[in-house]
């Protein structure tokens, strides 16, 4: 039976998301969380490439031989990269600057490689592009989570306004890296128990 194009985009929402089941796109869910905003913007650069990397590589995987296939997705990731870095540079510098090499590093995220080889390789444009943006949403969504918990108790705001009162003490370990991985750990842990599974 031939998949739904609802069937496709929810499939990496939840049940095979990227960063609590493939646990994949671990780096930049560790360095880019603590603002979000950055969190945001990475979140859309990175479903714009996967999204339109997909497309590419299934409308041309039957022209593309295939001992060179890798190299061949590699370069067409790399284009969507350059374009959306060109763009955040042109008219949101200071994002582009914070977010630093994190946005050339799309080019290697498992992410867009995974679903080029494991989807995109084996399925027309169109599903290709919907599991493609859905793999970037369900990244998005756990990272924004993430970057919402590490802004709120790393600096008692939320999208850079301030919500928690001036008394609050910031948590300062939640701007740093490692709080990244435990709340990463704990949503993984919350994910894979018996309660949530049978949702």
């Amino acid at each position: 039976m031939a998949e739904s194009k609802k069937e496709t985009f929810m499939a990496n929402i939840w049940k095979n998301n990227p960063v609590i089941v493939q646990i994949l796109g671990i780096c930049s869910a560790l360095a880019v969380t603590n603002n979000m905003t950055n969190t945001l913007i990475m979140g859309i650069g990175l479903t714009f490439a996967t999204g339109f990397s997909s497309l590419t590589i299934s409308a041309l995987r039957k022209y593309i031989p295939k001992n060179v296939r890798m190299i061949v997705q590699v370069l067409i990731i790399a284009t969507y990269v350059i374009i959306l870095d060109i763009v955040l540079k042109a008219y949101l510098p200071s994002i582009s600057k914070a977010l630093g090499p994190y946005v050339g590093l799309i080019i290697t995220n498992c992410i867009i490689m995974g679903r080029a080889e494991a989807y995109a390789q084996s399925h027309g444009p169109v599903l290709s592009f919907i599991d493609g943006v859905s793999a970037g949403v369900g990244y998005s969504l756990i990272l924004l989570l993430i970057a919402f918990i590490r802004e709120l108790l790393g600096f008692g705001s939320i999208f850079g306004l301030r919500v928690l009162p001036e008394s609050f003490t910031p948590w300062v370990i939640m701007i740093t890296a490692p709080s990244a991985f435990f709340i990463i750990g704990t949503i993984i842990w919350i994910a894979r128990t018996p309660l949530v599974k049978k949702k």
